[in-house]
């Protein structure tokens, strides 16, 4: 079955530039495509494999070499010149989201290694995406260090697998493009500065493009063949201008005024590091040898700040990526050279003056800000509602989870992984990891002379293998159970409070969990967010959160065992951490404080932290007193930023002292 066709891709004109540009000109850094699920973001990386041109390898050769300019130091050479080669077309590899990390890079065979003293090396998906494509789809649920290894690919051109002193290089170019939900957690900010272009897809609103899009695709299912023979001489076309392309590029000049204009406009944007300097220039130049031109102009700046721009320009993990049209037309516009003649000692023209009409910002509140003040009552308690925004983030401090755990890499707490430091040998059944060569060494010395061996080296057996047990970081499932009752609202404590998690959940970000939110006020408690990866979604929900009514503690605690016991079905491996964010008030019903005791005995098993919002000379205790219910470590709001902690440390230390 033939493929879907690239020309029978409805609209998305980005993200179609954006491929064919990252074709002429793999340098540029491939391309990140983010947009929600069913845009045919898949489609369209798949059918772009079918465009581009064939590559001449070398026969036998497991790296694609190429036999013009062989890599000198590939495993499976050297090859000589004149070797007997074949061209084949450029390849696609998908990379799964589960791979692990000896399938990415490849691997070495530590057996033969030992016994034999030959490096028998085991090509990965970094070998075979070599000149061409490379596609990983959900690239922001793949772990980061293997993310971090795919983008160090793609900037060096190879890629290097150490292990247990053996070092084995390979050439490695290939185009880079990955897709993501954005839903379901960004990237980080280092990782996004990687890929070279961005692009945003959203379905279209326009009935007749979505029938056409209808249309095609069912035609397709009916006659997958017959439909991309029905596309085939416009995908020749377009194919053959991307290979016109490529040969061209190597003649398009960046003259310096064009690079002058690119600094400016990269300036403007207060944009991080010279990445993005160097991404749209090469970018700029891909676009000039497309239109066809010989020289850079301002139209492929322009083109290219729009794609290599908008995820660079991140200040904080929860802003959203994307540049201003306006501002970069002024950028633009503020690049160019001043005009020469004898008439130019006045205004310029280029900007509007103080009596020209145009587009004026707005000084009120942002869409979608938070209002501070009371809207319409929610149903939910005799209260008013009331939505009050957060503070800025501060550095909170590090919670754990209690013990070691087997969980997803991460930051957070202790677990047994396969990264990170070597604190002993696993037992001989279980063969898992990486070998542990010491361990392997004297597993096998004992029985040499059995063996027969006599000479240098060691003859090593499959049960001498021994496997290092590593002990690293793991991710979490933080879910943050908020009490949104009108006694937070009421003593202006829901920016304080909002403020302390939000700042935990930028913590929750850089350590790789997984957070969800619970909240409670009324007579009930709901789940407002799902546990996910997307601490953004998280954020969004914690900054329009209302509070108002009674305070249904027992209600929230039972509502939190709930969503924590059908987690642990869907994801085992991740261990809990809750965050507890209440003054301990239960005042919803007449047994309330039963109620909530009793919820609190299905949470003695979990990790815990009350967050404990009292304030004031006259203080209850109550969440104190729950947190000695649940087991738990009670935190004073006040405490929950790091340097709040450190100066109590110092304090104390200086009391000793």
């Amino acid at each position: 079955m033939k493929p879907y066709p690239f020309t029978a891709v409805v609209g998305m004109p980005d993200l179609r530039l954006a491929l064919v540009l990252s074709s002429i000109s793999p340098a540029v850094g491939g391309v990140l495509v983010r947009g929600e699920k069913g845009t045919a973001k898949s489609t369209m990386v798949r059918a772009l494999a079918g465009l581009l041109p064939g590559v001449d390898v070398v026969d036998s050769c497991r790296f694609s070499c190429d036999p013009v300019s062989p890599d000198p130091v590939c495993p499976d050479g050297p090859h000589e010149a004149g070797v007997p080669a074949h061209r084949r077309p450029a390849r696609l590899v998908e990379l799964p989201v589960g791979a692990a990390e000896d399938r990415v890079v490849g691997s070495l065979n530590l057996e033969k290694a030992l016994s034999e003293g030959v490096t028998d090396y085991q090509p990965g998906l970094l070998a075979a995406a070599h000149r061409g494509l490379l596609y990983v789809d959900e690239v922001n649920l793949l772990h980061d260090h293997l993310v971090d290894t795919l983008l160090d690919a793609a900037a060096m051109g190879r890629a290097t697998v150490e292990r247990e002193g053996v070092s084995v290089s390979h050439a490695a170019r290939f185009v880079l493009i990955g897709t993501m939900n954005p839903e379901e957690g960004e990237l980080r900010p280092q990782l996004l500065d990687r890929f070279g272009l961005t692009v945003e897809v959203a379905s279209s609103r326009d009935p007749e493009q979505r029938v056409e899009v209808v249309r095609r695709r069912l035609a397709y299912e009916a006659d997958p063949d017959g439909f991309a023979d029905g596309y085939a001489e416009a995908d020749a076309a377009l194919a053959a201008e991307i290979e016109a392309a490529q040969r061209l590029l190597p003649s398009v000049k960046l003259p310096d005024e064009a690079l002058r204009q690119i600094a400016e406009v990269c300036a403007s944007f207060e944009v991080d590091g010279m990445r993005a300097d160097i991404v749209t220039a090469r970018t700029a130049v891909a676009h000039a040898a497309w239109a066809g031109r010989a020289e850079v102009t301002t139209e492929d700046i322009r083109v290219a700040a729009r794609l290599a721009l908008p995820h660079r320009r991140r200040r904080n993990p929860f802003d959203a990526p994307g540049i201003s049209e306006e501002q970069l037309e002024q950028a633009l516009e503020d690049s160019q050279p001043p005009p020469e003649g004898p008439d130019d000692d006045g205004p310029s023209g280029g900007g509007p003056g103080p009596d020209d009409s145009g587009p004026v910002p707005d000084g009120g509140p942002a869409e979608g800000t938070p209002s501070s003040g009371p809207s319409e009552p929610t149903g939910n308690g005799s209260s008013p509602q009331k939505t009050v925004g957060a503070g800025d983030t501060f550095r909170a401090r590090v919670f754990r989870v209690k013990g070691t755990g087997e969980g997803e890499r991460g930051r957070r707490s202790r677990a047994i992984t396969d990264t990170g430091r070597t604190i002993g040998v696993q037992p001989p059944s279980v063969r898992d990891g990486r070998p542990h060569l010491v361990a392997t060494i004297r597993a096998a010395a004992p029985h040499q002379q059995a063996r027969g061996r006599s000479g240098a080296g060691l003859e090593v057996r499959s049960a001498d293998l021994r496997f290092a047990l590593r002990e690293g970081r793991e991710g979490n499932l933080v879910l943050f159970c908020v009490d949104a009752s009108g006694s937070m609202g009421a003593r202006a404590r829901m920016r304080e409070v909002k403020t302390a998690v939000l700042s935990l959940l930028l913590d929750a970000y850089q350590r790789r969990d997984k957070v969800g939110l619970v909240t409670f006020r009324g007579t009930d408690a709901e789940l407002a967010l799902p546990p996910t990866i997307s601490v953004e979604a998280a954020a969004a929900r914690l900054e329009g959160l209302p509070t108002g009514g009674r305070t249904p503690l027992a209600e929230g605690l039972l509502e939190a065992a709930r969503v924590l016991r059908v987690e642990a079905i869907r994801d085992p491996r991740r261990r809990p951490l809750l965050v507890l964010v209440t003054d301990g008030r239960a005042t919803s019903g007449s047994d309330a404080v039963a109620r909530a005791k009793a919820a609190a005995g299905l949470l003695t098993d979990v990790t815990t932290i009350v967050m404990d919002c009292e304030t004031g000379r006259m203080r209850l205790g109550l969440a104190a007193e729950l947190a000695g219910h649940l087991g738990a470590e009670h935190v004073p709001l006040s405490d929950v930023a790091a340097e709040s902690l450190a100066s109590a440390v110092r304090e104390r230390t200086g009391r000793a002292a």
